[in-house]
């Protein structure tokens, strides 16, 4: 795969023929029609119900009922005045024909109830069309008002209402309702749309939406015509019912099924301006489409807001999290932020690799440190620094002001997990015969402080990981994640490593680093003011670094380090038949090693004194003893003096 080529993509649009006027006339009416969708399918609805009631078996059933409500209406009258007659002809209320009379009266009236309600029954079941009612409706309205406003206006002037204009006039807008509802919107956009993007805007058009979105359980939720953007189409949905933001988001996936979208098509979908309102986004477009990513050159962007098309910048000075899974692309996103931070007179870099893949690319420009040893020693030569400077910060200042003399110091991390199982590597205790291995959880405590003070020594640390979790095999430590002001991840694994990297508040914010593509699309999180927006970032191959000219390189005490490990003469000490090689494969190992036993040739003679000389922390120079002194080069006395036993020396 070619990374370099998967940066940067560009998509073809064509332009729309549409005049302006007819587009601004198409546009107006699908601005309308959200409005009038919702009327125009509930008409539709209650329309479609009446006529599927109205079928033959309702028809006789009602006819039936008719007939038994007509034959029941006629006995009760029959019964009623049969009553009248007998309570006429006899003054005695306990009279057989009374009786008779009353007791059959009863009967026809609960017979004539009964009939009624099963006519009632079977006119629900056989309902006149929704046309034929609405047109009862406003006879009905109109007879009744308007003789009853004629009779309470005594003097009619130019203000008067009358109803029969006004049902006309209600009758006018319920077809013109009905017409803007049921109008099939074309989504006219003055950009040219791709075909992928002509179909989604179809079916986010209202009126193809509102027909199909009660099967997806989408009812009650009405989109307005897809607007094209530099990031993709964007509509918004309004809410009616019961519906949230929060509830529409949980239908994603009824969504996507509804749009009929890819499956890896980004969506976004957030609350929207109001209560009621929600918005999708589909990223089928990108703001840096077409912008060249490749390369670098001092003060170029990190990367390009997909959304927005700006360019984003990484300030130097910025305490930073780097996270995203293998193939993400995290080394190359990064090697613009070091290649800046080891450019000019006043900036080191330092590169902390236990891969050592990076840290050869970077050997020409920057302190490295790939093994135990070399990390241990560096990390403590950080934090002398760090307090060193510390004591020179002025009152009124709070930070050390950089110079060529005293430069800010960028320290990458590029695989934080590796290192923290570097400091929980199992000790050799020492003993009087062996000094044993220092304590190599110092490691951690070490970049712990640098990650707490350092910052106003201008020790910045930048701490990258491909496994961004707390738990005991993850790569961020708690304390160094506490003052992380600056946080990007590129692909994440899960949700959960989002949440880890960006906040407990990712999920509902939108920082969804999960769900970034491969490779190099980040998120970058630094403040209340940025937005969870996709980073195209910039490619920086390891052929682009190895190209890159030489810079000073950092040590303690302000000077320049020795140079890379194939420019050094190995040094050799000869002590009878027996050739004990000195240097070693590893930059830091050799340099202490050499300065150590330099050291005590000129009359250093105990470990104090070499400490003294040489200026290395107390660990180191206890390491490199014993080493030097299991190979024979030095022996150790019962009172602590060394001497140097080899007689000869050759290079």
């Amino acid at each position: 795969m070619d990374l370099a080529a998967a940066w940067s993509k560009s998509i073809d649009t064509s332009k729309s023929a549409r005049t302006a006027s007819s587009t601004a006339t198409v546009n107006a009416l699908d601005a309308v029609g959200p409005f009038c969708a919702p009327f125009a399918v509930r008409w539709d609805a209650e329309a479609k119900r009446r006529l599927d009631l109205r079928t033959p078996d309702h028809l006789k059933a009602l006819l039936a009922a008719q007939r038994e409500h007509n034959s029941a209406r006629a006995l009760a009258v029959t019964a009623k005045n049969a009553r009248r007659t007998a309570r006429a002809g006899s003054k005695n209320p306990l009279s057989t024909e009374r009786r008779a009379a009353r007791t059959s009266h009863r009967a026809a009236a609960q017979q004539h109830t009964q009939a009624r309600a099963d006519l009632r029954a079977a006119r629900r079941n056989y309902p006149t069309t929704l046309r034929v009612r609405a047109v009862q409706i406003h006879i009905a309205h109109s007879v009744t008002a308007g003789l009853t406003s004629w009779v309470l206006t005594e003097n009619a002037h130019e203000l008067t209402i009358w109803p029969a204009p006004v049902s006309a006039a209600l009758v006018l807008l319920n077809a013109a309702g009905l017409w803007l509802g049921r109008r099939k919107s074309s989504v006219q956009i003055e950009d040219g749309l791709t075909a992928e993007e002509k179909r989604l805007a179809e079916r986010l058009d209202p009126s193809f939406w509102v027909q199909n979105a009660d099967p997806r359980g989408l009812a009650g939720t009405v989109p307005t015509p897809a607007k094209l953007t530099p990031a993709g189409l964007v509509s918004h949905v309004r809410l009616d019912g019961r519906w949230t933001p929060k509830a529409f988001r949980a239908k994603e996936d009824e969504i996507r099924a509804l749009l009929g979208a890819r499956t890896d098509l980004r969506m976004e979908i957030k609350t929207g301006s109001h209560g009621d309102r929600a918005t999708i986004t589909l990223r089928t477009r990108s703001a840096a489409d077409g912008l060249d990513l490749t390369g670098w050159a001092p003060g170029a962007p990190w990367g390009v807001d997909t959304v927005t098309g700006e360019l984003v910048m990484v300030p130097l000075g910025r305490r930073m999290l780097i996270a995203g899974t293998s193939g993400a692309g995290k080394s190359w996103s990064t090697r613009a932020l070091l290649a800046e931070a080891s450019e000019t007179e006043d900036h080191r870099l330092v590169v902390v690799d236990p891969k050592r893949v990076e840290a050869l690319n970077w050997n020409h420009r920057a302190r490295t440190a790939i093994d135990l040893e070399g990390v241990l020693d560096l990390s403590d030569e950080l934090v002398a620094e760090m307090h060193e400077r510390l004591e020179l910060i002025p009152r009124g200042q709070d930070v050390i002001q950089i110079s060529a003399d005293r430069p800010r110091i960028t320290v990458f991390v590029d695989e934080g997990a590796e290192v923290i199982s570097m400091s929980k590597t199992p000790r050799v205790k020492p003993t009087k015969e062996d000094p044993g291995d220092p304590d190599w959880s110092r490691i951690m405590a070490n970049f712990r402080t640098l990650a707490r003070m350092a910052r106003a020594a201008e020790i910045i640390l930048i701490w990258a990981t491909q496994k961004p979790t707390m738990d005991a095999n993850g790569g961020i430590d708690p304390q160094i994640s506490a003052q992380i002001t600056y946080r990007a991840a590129l692909a994440l694994s899960t949700s959960a490593e989002s949440r880890v990297v960006f906040g407990e508040d990712a999920t509902d914010k939108g920082w969804h680093a999960h769900e970034l593509p491969m490779p190099g699309v980040a998120m970058l999180r630094y403040g209340p003011k940025a937005k969870p927006h996709p980073i195209n970032t910039r490619a920086f191959s390891p052929a682009d670094v190895i190209a890159l000219p030489d810079r000073p390189i950092w040590k303690r005490g302000g000077g320049l380090a020795d140079a890379v490990p194939s420019q050094r003469n190995a040094l050799r000490l000869v002590k009878d038949a027996q050739e004990v090689e000195v240097a070693d494969a590893a930059p830091a190992q050799e340099s202490n090693r050499n300065r150590v036993l330099a050291a005590v040739r000129a009359g250093a003679l105990s470990p104090k004194a070499v400490t003294e000389a040489t200026g290395l922390n107390k660990g180191t120079v206890s390491r490199e003893v014993g080493a030097l002194v299991k190979a024979g080069v030095l022996v150790r006395s019962t009172d602590g003096t060394l001497a140097i036993v080899a007689t000869e020396v050759s290079a």
